[in-house]
């Protein structure tokens, strides 16, 4: 009965994980929720372990949903679209580069004195607003332009256009393809700062990209391509470290709890990912901005009552 209720818990972190990591929601912030009312009832060390390792599960599923974009080998791909494809690699070794460098030498830091719920529910308030300032101010910018259009100004575009096509002549950067060295580094110099709790790395990389004048769908699909090897790294360190102090042992409970935890998070996240990519088809970020607003205030009234009572 012990395992199978750890294995339930599980389950639930894997769900939370799958669809918190890839939207930019912060999966943090939701985490610290649910381990206030969810404990799994395993060593620490194993608990640090399984909250990394679960990742892998997220990031196997980009690699499914994208793999013959990401593949630079496959066999129905051009000489152009290969190279194609080895230039998108490239951007993402840029843009994880300022990530790598400060992760490594201030992650530790960040974990011990941001790692906390104050902190965490200050970021989903603050970055909830840039969202929703960033898209009031886009939708501005499209509304301009869909009025030049009815009015003549720019002829050279077809008529009948709409928000889409409104939405790819503003941006510079029109797809994931486009970006270059300089607007990939910019985005991973945004990527820096999910190192504060609550953040939201794919919060923080859509903004900084949009920024940079990416498309929604650009910065979405950078986002995601940008979280394999930051978060494979993460996972794998995290795992060389668990097994360097304690070995390879495992309880049964353990085994069962990693298996189910990396399972669920690569099905909810194959979902998650495929909601987010259609759902900014049609609508931008700003309901990610209030729902983080929402949230943060949440945190704040839980854990403010908690002190007082």
């Amino acid at each position: 009965m012990d395992m199978v209720i750890e294995v339930l818990k599980a389950l639930l972190i894997g769900v939370v994980e799958g669809i918190t990591e890839w939207l930019p929601i912060s999966s943090t912030g939701h985490m610290i929720l649910v381990d206030e009312f969810v404990k799994l009832q395993v060593s620490d060390a194993f608990r640090e372990l399984f909250l990394v390792v679960i990742q892998i599960g997220a990031i196997m599923a980009v690699i499914i949903l994208y793999f013959h974009k990401l593949n630079p080998l496959s066999p129905k791909k051009s000489a152009q679209e290969k190279r194609g494809t080895w230039h998108l690699w490239g951007m993402v070794v840029i843009g994880c580069i300022p990530a790598a460098i400060v992760g490594f030498l201030f992650d530790d830091f960040f974990t011990e004195h941001f790692h906390n719920a104050w902190t965490v529910a200050a970021a989903l308030i603050v970055y909830g607003i840039v969202f929703i300032v960033l898209e009031r101010h886009n939708r501005k910018r499209e509304a301009r332009y869909l009025a030049e259009q009815v009015h003549g100004k720019h002829a050279r575009v077809a008529a009948g256009t709409d928000g889409d096509t409104a939405e790819m002549a503003l941006f510079r950067v029109k797809t994931v393809d486009d970006i270059d060295a300089k607007t990939a580094f910019k985005i991973g110099l945004f990527q820096v700062l999910a190192i504060v709790p609550g953040t939201s790395r794919s919060g923080s990389t859509i903004i900084g990209g949009m920024l940079c004048g990416c498309s929604r769908t650009a910065a979405a699909e950078f986002t995601f391509f940008l979280a394999i090897p930051i978060m494979f790294g993460w996972g794998l360190l995290k795992t060389v470290k668990y097994i360097m102090e304690l070995g390879l042992a495992m309880t049964g409970t353990e085994m069962a709890v990693l298996i189910v935890g990396v399972v669920t998070a690569f099905v909810v996240s194959v979902i998650s990912i495929k909601f987010l990519m259609g759902y900014i088809k049609k609508n931008d970020f700003t309901a990610f901005g209030v729902y983080r607003i929402i949230l943060g205030v949440a945190v704040l009234a839980y854990f403010g009552a908690r002190l007082m009572f």
